[in-house]
């Protein structure tokens, strides 16, 4: 399965990030995967971030929970973070990446630099 991150280099503060995974070689919809976002500040280690499964359940971590929704269009075979009321400490190089249930995360996509600023 190969994941390929597409969306804003630069993000003005306030505004809402979005970035779109779009996955090729396996269904989204494929039993037992889950896809999520994953991001490393400069300088920080790797932050999870949300994730949907295959079901389409979601799930967030409670350091941006009030900000994350994760969404999928399965016909299109991708999946979609948005992110509101992004600050400058939301400047970091985003990930997709697809887990199993175990959380493992085997597959990444290349990662996309976002920048905050005004």
């Amino acid at each position: 399965v190969q994941l390929q991150e597409s969306g804003p280099g630069l993000v003005k503060p306030s505004q809402t990030l979005s970035l779109t995974c779009i996955v090729s070689g396996g269904s989204i919809t494929s039993n037992r995967y889950y896809w999520s976002w994953i991001r490393q500040p400069p300088g920080k280690g790797l932050e999870w971030m949300g994730a949907i499964a295959y079901s389409g359940s979601t799930f967030s971590s409670p350091s941006v929970k009030s900000r994350v929704s994760i969404s999928a269009d399965t016909s299109c075979n991708q999946f979609t973070l948005h992110l509101s009321s992004v600050t400058p400490e939301d400047t970091a190089l985003y990930y997709c990446a697809r887990s199993g249930s175990s959380w493992h995360f085997g597959s990444w996509g290349q990662g996309t630099q976002v920048t905050v600023s005004s």
